[in-house]
């Protein structure tokens, strides 16, 4: 296959003439209603960010680390990893809840798990007891992380579907960024709450969700799949028509979905596990979505990510005040491109981000890993400083499209019937990535130093190549013509006939209804006033 195939067609012409040009999100209460339940769903991401980088933190908290004995090789390996392990655990139930049960009771399972989790490790008295905690937090993370992205695609008015969904993984700093200061804050406290804090304020997204979610709207497009037509059709009039049932864009929302489903339903009467890989475009799909999952972690970043402090003790910055300040000014840095990155992938398109993001990487890795090689052969202060610059630079390069793009570009390439074990596969790909690099990362940087970073130099290369070849624009499309771009234009435009072709039909039964009513008398025409 050549270079990702650009799709001209999609949004612009499939409905956009349905859209109030008048109505904003910031001038419409149901809008804003409808993005307040998004937001709630959004800060699931944040709940995984405030973990990465606490345990971040924490390893530069001399509190922590006597306490548990100054864990570090394999120890201190499977202290990070043990949370995707707790995710491994859960990704064989994950897709049945949220298919199952619906978006929202997932959501809040796994809300549940995380709030018992937080409070066993805030309680932590052995090492063994802290693992067990990260150990529930990845298996309650698992069912929350599973269903929050697809129910914001689901239910998001279309012409911020791709920014919002996009904005699910940039808010994994939001969270970073909080458990960066807050370890930064306690590290003077000379106890144990100097780690037990951090611990403790890592459920309140959590709370939230457990208190809020019922409150949000289910996905039309799951209430459909369970022959809710009728809520499904009000879910979408309420919000994106402030209630109106007759509104042309909700009707046409309704009657693609109905569509997509259907056909999805044609091919496979029952979806399984197998299905992921039994059709050509499946199979293009999966081979995208798990590349972008190891990408996302094999890219260098799971260096900075989790083990910062190694990082710096590299290039000979000890002190762990500047260690953690320079951890929570780093964080503000990723949230700022990641979210500006969000509000362009309509405009840009996901293939030039993608692109941009990798070459950037290439680039600024490679200076990193010059500059430290420098230090550790000259002690040059300049160059270390160099490397601080070139690690902000790089992680600009990568929250271009690594952070905003891989959560919301699976979620709208799969079709709503696999969609939820197709985002499994992706999520135990990224678990499993992790787990990988969590355990050789420290023993690596122990044992060669920089010259590891020379694996990830030629690795980008390599993501470099794929994402040329393989990767496809899917700006300006809808989530279902979006999905079908992998089954070939034919089943797009099979979508759209369907649902047009419905439309029609609705139409002209309303205006028969009409006719009928004249005929009978039973209408009554108002007088016009002069």
């Amino acid at each position: 296959m050549g270079a990702g195939a650009v799709a001209n067609s999609g949004t612009t012409l499939a409905y956009s003439h349905l859209i109030d040009p008048n109505r904003k999100w910031y001038n419409n209460r149901r809008l804003i209603y409808l993005n307040f339940w998004i937001l709630l769903l959004l800060i699931t991401s944040s709940t995984n960010g405030y973990d990465g980088s606490m345990m971040n933190g924490l390893q530069s908290l001399t509190q922590w680390s006597d306490y548990f004995n100054k864990p570090t090789g394999g120890k201190l390996g499977l202290l990070n990893a043990i949370q995707n392990i707790g995710s491994l655990a859960a990704y064989p139930i994950s897709p049945y809840l949220a298919d199952g049960l619906g978006r929202r009771p997932a959501i809040f399972i796994g809300a549940c798990i995380m709030c018992v989790a937080t409070i066993v490790q805030t309680a932590s008295h052995s090492v063994g007891m802290f693992i067990g905690a990260r150990f529930l937090t990845g298996f309650g993370l698992t069912f929350a992380a599973g269903a929050a992205p697809m129910l914001v695609t689901e239910i998001a008015y279309p012409v911020y579907r791709a920014p919002l969904t996009s904005t699910y993984n940039s808010l994994w700093y939001s969270g970073a960024i909080v458990a960066a200061w807050t370890t930064f804050g306690s590290f003077k406290i000379n106890n144990t709450w100097a780690w037990r804090l951090p611990s403790a304020l890592q459920a309140l997204p959590s709370v939230l969700q457990v208190a809020l979610i019922w409150f949000c709207p289910e996905s039309p497009r799951w209430l459909v799949s369970k022959g809710r037509n009728e809520q499904a059709l009000k879910t979408l009039a309420y919000y994106h028509a402030d209630g109106n049932e007759d509104d042309g864009l909700v009707k046409y929302e309704f009657e693609e979905i109905k569509a997509a489903i259907e056909l999805d339903r044609q091919v496979s009467s029952t979806i399984g596990w197998k299905h992921l890989f039994a059709t050509a475009g499946n199979r293009r799909r999966m081979r995208i979505i798990i590349a972008l999952a190891f990408f996302s972690q094999w890219s260098g970043n799971g260096l900075v990510s989790y083990y910062l402090n190694k990082v710096f003790i590299t290039i000979g910055i000890e002190d762990p005040t500047i260690q953690l300040l320079i951890n929570g000014i780093l964080q503000i840095w990723n949230l700022f491109w990641a979210l500006l990155a969000s509000s362009l992938v309509d405009r840009i398109g996901r293939r030039v981000l993608f692109m941009t993001s990798v070459i950037g990487m290439l680039i600024f890795f490679t200076l990193q890993t010059a500059c430290s090689a420098v230090y550790a052969n000259t002690g040059n202060k300049s160059a270390a400083h160099a490397v601080i610059a070139f690690i902000f630079l790089f992680y600009g390069s990568y929250d271009l499209a690594f952070t905003p793009l891989i959560v919301s570009y699976t979620v709208e390439i799969l079709p709503y019937q696999i969609r939820a074990k197709g985002f499994t596969i992706f999520n135990l790909s990224i678990s499993l990535s992790l787990i990988f690099n969590q355990y050789v990362n420290p023993v690596a940087l122990d044992a060669i130093a920089w010259k590891y970073y020379l694996v990830y130099v030629i690795w980008l290369c390599f993501e470099a190549v794929f994402l040329w070849f393989f990767v496809i624009e899917t700006k300006n499309r809808t989530l279902e013509e979006t999905a079908a771009l992998f089954d070939g234009d034919e089943v797009a435009e099979k979508i759209q006939a369907a649902a047009h072709a419905q439309q029609l039909q609705n139409e002209n039964v309303d205006e028969k209804e009409n006719v009928d009513e004249k005929s009978s008398g039973s209408y009554h025409e108002q007088p016009v006033k002069v």
